[in-house]
């Protein structure tokens, strides 16, 4: 094996370590994810529960672009430097908090941002305080990421954060039956930021001998204006769905619309299990210019993530209906949202993973496409409501238009930014498989035999053998020994490259 086929089976063999990782991670969020939706249904109602998502979406808006582009620029720059990595983190953490603290002082200011339908009571103007731990928590973990631990996000994203929120809704409601949900909201931001903190001071130690210095700063937020731009507009993707909906529709519409996209996210969340570890690896093969190389790599990635999302959408989509009356009788009208949402989420695989080396080689481009797209995006979404309205669709067939209009505008980027990438790598970049679509007719077939059993079976055994029909088939069809490195310990595969060294080494004698 040569130094560059080793180096290649290292970095596959570290993207597989991080997304298994992660994935584990995502699996924890699900189980704590779903008693959550289920006590904001049933205790809290629609009404409260839309309220609550359309004041933090705003929020979250706002601290994701106070991370000033740090949660995937920060890679590249700790890449570029050889010695003070906690100077360059530090410096980063401290133009996030500035910028956090406008960002919030604004939203203070003016909360009808956070609450456009509704009156404004008690502590719903304080809301934005949480912006800068948001904020803090997504740099801390990327700087954690660029040095290969991944685990400290799954505890602090996908252990601390669901389950606290989860746990303290159920209390709080009967303590503060209005406020709770947004209470419980910020104990679980708290809680995650301290868990990041904890293995960040580990690993990169106190601030000694760091000055902050405004003229650096100044030329961070510069450099990384593209790449929080970026993340602003994938963010802003996946949200303005919700955002337009909450002008149009009353706030029960928007709580029912909001647990549909909650439960659709869970796939999105595998995308992100391989974001924190695919960063460093394409910016240390960027920086040996090994195009060959990110492009297999991006096509590896991107078929994991486009397998696993196409595989939880069919098992949480089939029997929507009964996934959704989990939560309340009132949300089984989402159902039609989630169908599109789940297939937004499996749409949009190509763009993601192209996106994860467009930042790096073409930003402005990379943002001019996002940008149109969402600009695109929100014209269909206006389009499609009043039309819908014209029509005089029922309040929850209009409640999915935004889905439908998310859909079609993921799909139309994915197939942008991947011919982009493809051009740029001057390498094919490739997610599709045709397992994808024998895996998925083994799956309707399964959910076709549990669809004519007591609904309950849909949920505890149907959702599991949707899942087990189409991994069967995806893994015998869909995945070469490469996609396999996914599964496979570090010892196997050691003890796999040492055997290949080996019979190189006899053929040559």
């Amino acid at each position: 094996m040569d130094g560059s086929s080793a180096r290649d089976a290292r970095d596959i063999a570290a993207l597989a370590k991080g997304g298994r990782t992660n994935i584990f991670g995502f699996l924890l969020r699900l189980a704590a994810r779903l008693p959550f939706l289920f006590i904001a249904g049933r205790l809290y109602g629609p009404d409260l529960l839309g309220r609550f998502a359309y004041a933090i979406l705003i929020v979250e808006f706002a601290a994701q672009l106070a991370t000033m582009g740090l949660r995937r620029g920060l890679a590249e720059q700790l890449s570029e430097t050889e010695e003070g990595h906690s100077a360059v983190v530090y410096d980063g953490i401290l133009l996030s908090v500035l910028v956090s603290l406008l960002a919030a002082g604004f939203l203070i200011a003016v909360p009808q941002i956070m609450y456009p339908s509704t009156a404004i009571h008690g502590l719903d103007r304080m809301l934005p305080l949480v912006i800068p731990a948001i904020a803090i928590t997504e740099i801390t973990l990327a700087a954690l990421a660029y040095r290969y631990d991944i685990k400290a996000t799954v505890r602090a994203r996908a252990i601390v954060e669901p389950w606290v929120v989860s746990i303290t809704a159920f209390p709080l409601y009967y303590l503060f039956p209005r406020d709770g949900l947004v209470i419980s909201y910020v104990i679980s931001m708290v809680a995650a930021l301290v868990t990041a903190l904890w293995p960040f001071f580990r690993s990169y130690g106190p601030p000694k001998n760091w000055r902050p210095k405004l003229s650096v700063m100044i030329a961070m937020s510069r450099r990384n204006f593209p790449l929080a731009a970026a993340d602003g507009v994938e963010w802003g993707s996946r949200r303005l769905d919700l955002a337009i909906l909450g002008l149009f529709a009353s706030p029960a519409v928007v709580g029912i619309y909001y647990v549909a996209q909650q439960v659709a996210s869970l796939p999105q969340k595998l995308k992100t299990s391989f974001d924190p570890i695919l960063g460093p690896v394409i910016t240390r093969n960027l920086k040996e210019d090994r195009k060959a190389a990110i492009a297999a790599q991006v096509s590896q990635v991107g078929f994991w993530i486009i397998a696993a999302q196409m595989g939880v959408s069919l098992a949480l989509g089939l029997p929507g209906e009964a996934v959704m009356g989990v939560i309340g009788p009132e949300f089984v009208g989402g159902t039609g949202a989630l169908a599109f949402l789940l297939m937004a989420e499996v749409a949009a695989a190509p763009a993601v993973v192209s996106e994860a080396t467009l930042v790096y080689i073409a930003r402005h481009r990379n943002l001019t496409i996002s940008l149109s797209v969402l600009a695109f995006q929100g014209v269909l979404t206006v389009g499609l409501l009043m039309l819908a309205r014209h029509l005089d669709f029922p309040p929850l067939y209009v409640g999915a238009m935004p889905a439908l209009a998310l859909m079609l505008a993921l799909g139309l980027m994915s197939a942008i930014k991947a011919r982009l990438l493809s051009k740029l790598l001057e390498a094919p970049v490739g997610v599709w498989r045709w397992a994808l679509i024998w895996a998925s007719g083994a799956a309707v077939v399964i959910f076709y035999l549990f669809s004519m059993l007591p609904e309950w079976t849909e949920l505890i055994l149907g959702i599991p053998a949707i899942m087990l029909a189409y991994g069967v088939v995806i893994w015998k069809r869909g995945f070469g020994d490469d996609d396999r490195a996914l599964f496979r310990k570090a010892g196997e595969r050691e003890q796999r490259e040492s055997k290949e060294e080996k019979a190189l080494r006899e053929a040559q004698n």
